[in-house]
Parts: C-alpha cells; sequence; structure tokens
C-alpha cells in the first residue's frame, strides 16, 4: 500500500528533511520524490510505502497535516493511493 504525500508552501531550508522525517517517525518508507522551486514557491510530491505504519493511516494523514499547516506553514495533503487512483481514472 502506497500513499501521495503533496507539500506545498513558501521554499524554506529543510522541507524535504523535516517531511521525511515524520513519514519515517510512523514507519512510512519514502519511496520517490519529485520537488520544484519556483521563486520562493515550494512543490512537492512524495509517494510513500504505507504497508508498514505503526498508526493508523487515517491519524498519520491528519497529523501530517496539522503538522505542516500549525509548524511548517505548509501545506500537506496526504491521500490513499487507491483514492489517489480512483480520482485520477478515466
Amino acid at each position: 500500500m502506497r500513499a501521495v504525500v503533496t507539500v506545498i508552501g513558501k521554499d524554506a531550508v529543510g522541507i524535504l528533511a523535516k517531511v521525511s522525517t515524520e513519514c519515517a517517525n510512523y514507519n512510512a518508507n519514502v519511496v520517490e520524490v519529485t520537488q520544484s522551486v519556483i521563486e520562493d514557491l515550494f512543490a512537492m510530491i512524495m509517494l510513500v510505502d504505507i504497508s508498514g505504519i505503526n498508526t493508523d493511516f487515517a491519524k498519520m494523514a491528519e497529523e501530517l497535516s496539522e503538522k505542516g499547516e500549525k509548524e511548517w506553514g505548509l501545506k500537506v495533503i496526504v491521500m490513499h493511493e487507491d483514492i489517489f487512483n480512483c480520482m485520477h481514472h478515466i
């Protein structure tokens, strides 16, 4: 099982490190990352293996989103791969 983690916000040092460290705290393995910086705007999409997470997926998604907003000033969206695939299936 995998999840798609999207991060958007003002560019700052360590965004990738912060998000990947939080994923590691949940025992979620980052499989692939793409990121872009346009002027001072940061955008990242991560594919994360969640088959071995140590908590409920919904709880992980909510906590990452809250931490992104309240502590890092970023918009963090965590979506299960099944939902992502259904949304983008024609």
